[in-house]
């Protein structure tokens, strides 16, 4: 392997003026300049990496710690939105000129410290944490000058995150519900443990007393139990309670899209038309399923690409000593993608745009 004495006989020059050329750290030439640079070419010489990063305390490196790469080759779909928020971050960092080192729980948290200590060993500017799902966690402490942003979670530390707006997804599409002329809205709910579901029903609620309605309690259902991960007889029987009640709703609003997938099923196997008879909504926007159902799923979409694009500049942002110290967690939402699985009714408002993608 050429070393820079080497490029330096080539080039008939000193191997400091080869440093100068490497590092930009003094004026040379542009004539020798071009001599050095024809030299590494022809000689194959590639700079230390490591050499520069004692020399300048800067590694030009970022870690992000994942379960997303594990998680999309298991067999589930679930990986796949983590993988977006990776796409983001890339392609943030990318554009900066940042290398980008991921790490894969392989989908054991215990995994994480240690991945941790092997980023700092290689002394990474930054560190980014990617959760699977909207959750709070407890990093091991982070020692040294590297910030830590943390993505789809946060913590109790006040660390730097970006989290999704699930309150305001679901006002949001609650509220369009409302205006395409729906009052008996059923809310068919995910398990109380996960954030996203209190918080979904918070919006929920907030979307009923903006229009100046009451919620009937019998709307609001458990559809899923801890331990039960998308429970079809759990769900069937949820849904067979709803069109028991004397005033049955004119929308399941169920809490993701794979349960709104399995809804289109359960009622279609009763003779229920989606959505002559009965309105479907989900959330997610999880494109494989809400565009291939028939007919395609009114959902609200969570902004994963954006959640990783603001976590990698809030990062690069931290680096630059920008934004120093605790911070309250940045919220985003994504629009409600209004497809035609909800129908409107009578109660329309007739300024209601049915085709719209964004919040109404």
């Amino acid at each position: 392997m050429a070393t820079i004495h080497d490029v330096a006989k080539a080039a008939n020059v000193s191997a400091k003026t080869v440093s100068r050329v490497l590092n930009g750290d003094a004026p040379v030439n542009a004539r020798t300049r071009e001599t050095i640079e024809q030299a590494m070419t022809s000689l194959g010489y590639v700079p230390s990496s490591a050499a520069r990063m004692m020399r300048s305390n800067r590694s030009g490196i970022v870690g992000l710690v994942t379960g997303a790469i594990s998680a999309a080759h298991d067999g589930k779909p679930g990986g796949l939105p983590d993988l977006q928020i990776v796409q983001g971050i890339q392609q943030v960092m990318t554009a900066s000129a940042m290398t980008l080192m991921i790490a894969d729980t392989g989908g054991n948290a215990a995994t994480v410290p240690g991945l941790v200590r092997s980023f700092l060993q290689y002394r990474v500017e930054g560190l980014i944490y990617v959760a699977p799902h909207h959750q709070k966690i407890a990093l091991p402490p982070v020692s040294g000058d590297s910030p830590v942003v943390l993505a789809n979670c946060f913590d109790d530390a006040g660390t730097p995150a970006v989290i999704p707006d699930d309150r305001a997804g679901q006002r949001a599409l609650v509220s369009k519900l409302i205006r395409a002329g729906h009052r008996r809205i059923a809310y068919l709910a995910l398990p109380d443990a996960l954030i996203a579901t209190g918080l979904r029903i918070e919006g929920y609620r907030d979307a009923h007393a903006a229009a100046g309605l009451t919620i009937d309690p019998a709307l609001l259902q458990p559809a899923e139990l801890p331990g039960r991960e998308q429970d079809a007889l759990r769900l069937a029987q949820v849904i067979d309670a709803l069109l028991a009640l004397d005033a049955p709703p004119t929308v399941l609003c169920c809490g993701n899209d794979k349960m709104a997938m399995q809804a289109y099923g359960i009622l279609r196997s009763r003779g229920i038309e989606v959505p002559g008879r009965m309105s479907v909504c989900g959330y997610d926007n999880y494109r494989l399923i809400a565009e291939s159902l028939y007919p395609p799923l009114t959902t609200v979409e969570l902004p994963y690409h954006a959640m990783g694009a603001e976590a990698a500049r809030k990062l690069l942002r931290l680096i630059a000593d920008e934004a120093p110290g605790p911070m309250p967690p940045t919220l985003l939402n994504g629009p409600v993608r209004w497809r035609s699985s909800v129908l409107a009714t009578e109660l329309c408002d007739p300024d209601f745009e049915p085709e719209g993608g964004g919040t109404p």
